[in-house]
């Protein structure tokens, strides 16, 4: 008998933003044609288990800034591991992101070079510009790359912010792969194309929020969320 292997996908989860999770596993699960382990990073369990020991910064814009760089060692596996935040809605499978992914790089992104569109982010937060924004809100590590291998908890629990959302962690430029626009669609902040991204990101806003209830491919998210709370509310089989 073969083994499959099972795709870990970690979602960055924050207490604020609990349906935004809900929908996004929901998306994925739905739409993957292989087996998937879709794992929340919550920050209190992962302090919990010691495995996240920074002090709490409030100046964070979510509750896992800085835990999605615990993804490898979380993943304890050699191959690919996935990292996403919690405001992604997959519209295809993410089983196509592997196709044709060069095992000498490190980590994959979305490389976006842009100024935000928005000063205030969703929940009123000032938003940040610096290099390499949101190029860490979607990340395919080679967990057998040894840039990542080095990416340990006790790396996690001091390096600073911009040592690990700039990439610093990766030795050569080189190793950073490229992925297409579309696997990470900053929603708001680029133009609506004809064909729907295979990945929305709701990065300045979605429509959990009520001052974001008309943002682009809003129609997309409350759809996946009414399937999730169908799901929720289907009656139990009766077993015979």
């Amino acid at each position: 008998m073969s083994h499959r292997h099972t795709t870990k996908i970690f979602v960055g989860y924050d207490s604020r933003e609990d349906i935004a999770w809900e929908v996004c596993r929901h998306s994925l699960l739905r739409h993957s044609s292989n087996d998937l382990s879709v794992i929340p990073l919550r920050q209190n369990a992962l302090r919990e288990l010691g495995l996240y020991t920074r002090p709490i910064d409030a100046g964070s814009s979510t509750e896992f800034s800085i835990t999605r760089f615990l993804t490898p060692y979380l993943a304890a596996q050699g191959g690919w591991a996935v990292f996403c935040d919690c405001d992604f809605l997959f519209t295809v499978d993410i089983a196509q992101v592997f196709a044709g992914l060069d095992r000498s790089k490190a980590v994959y992104c979305v490389q976006h070079d842009y100024v935000p569109a928005h000063a205030i982010k969703m929940d009123g937060q000032q938003q940040a510009a610096y290099p390499r924004k949101n190029w860490s809100s979607f990340m395919i590590f080679n967990c057998d790359h040894p840039d990542v291998r080095a990416l340990t908890p006790a790396v996690v629990n001091s390096a600073s912010p911009a040592f690990l959302h700039r990439f610093e962690w990766v030795r050569d430029d080189n190793a950073i792969g490229a992925l297409d626009l579309d696997w990470n669609f900053l929603v708001g902040e680029y133009r609506k194309p004809e064909k729907t991204p295979r990945v929305l990101h709701y990065t300045v806003g979605g429509p959990w929020f009520e001052d974001w209830r008309d943002c682009d491919y809003a129609d997309l998210w409350l759809h996946e969320r009414d399937l999730l709370m169908q799901s929720l509310n289907r009656p139990a089989l009766k077993v015979a």
